[in-house]
């Protein structure tokens, strides 16, 4: 199983023959390295309906036919762009044909902006589980630091996270790390920074911050062979 990170909170699994592609941001994403007509996931897994992380999933499920699986109310308005949609919740898992999924709670919004200003609520953001060839992987989406995250990590042994520690809209770099302590993952990667001014942040500080020592900073294309 390969899983690479392509910026600020997108992240590619491909397996066993499958490829999964969490909240493909790439129009606008100056630090991402992926073009949107080179993509043909089987499946996009969206946290949340902000409209970076929801990206570019309308044009990429498109044209490659994928299966978006999102919170109930965020898919749900996907099907009426004309997708092909999997809802789920907060507390659910789900097999599919390359592994499991579990949604799991975030603190954040979710929502998406009209052209006259207006949002149209998305439902809850959630952090997702993907249990694959026997191992863990962890996207915590866009979150603030909560304590059961210790659950989570008790729950399911997780062999890589990805953390949020751009801070303003997220965990910054201190709270991130009290999150990686929580959650005891073999690896941990910082997502969603650097992308705006706002969440502009060093992550090999970040990494410092780690009492296991198990950061390990992506840059765009980097792939982690599990």
């Amino acid at each position: 199983m390969r899983v690479s990170y392509h910026g600020h909170s997108i992240v590619k699994i491909e397996t066993n023959g499958k490829t999964i592609l969490i909240d493909p941001f790439i129009t606008g994403n100056e630090l991402t390295d992926l073009k949107v007509e080179e993509q043909k996931p089987d499946y996009i897994v969206l946290t949340h309906g902000h409209g970076d992380h929801i990206g570019d999933t309308v044009e990429i499920a498109k044209q490659s036919g994928a299966l978006v699986i999102a919170v109930n109310e965020l898919a749900i308005y996907l099907q009426h762009q004309g997708l092909n949609t999997h809802p789920m919740h907060i507390g659910g898992s789900r097999e599919f044909d390359f592994g499991k999924i579990k949604f799991t709670q975030a603190f954040h919004g979710s929502g998406i902006q009209q052209e006259d200003g207006t949002f149209l609520y998305m439902g809850m953001p959630a952090g997702v589980l993907l249990m694959i060839e026997g191992q863990t992987i962890y996207h915590a989406g866009d979150t603030g630091l909560f304590s059961d995250m210790k659950l989570i990590g008790e729950l399911h042994p997780i062999d890589v996270a990805f953390l949020p520690i751009g801070d303003n809209f997220t965990m910054g770099p201190d709270d991130a790390a009290i999150a990686a302590k929580f959650l005891q993952a073999k690896t941990v990667v910082p997502i969603h920074y650097d992308t705006f001014p706002p969440i502009k942040q060093d992550p090999q500080d970040f990494v410092k911050k780690l009492e296991s020592k198990n950061g390990r900073v992506m840059k765009a294309g980097d792939v982690i062979e599990m």
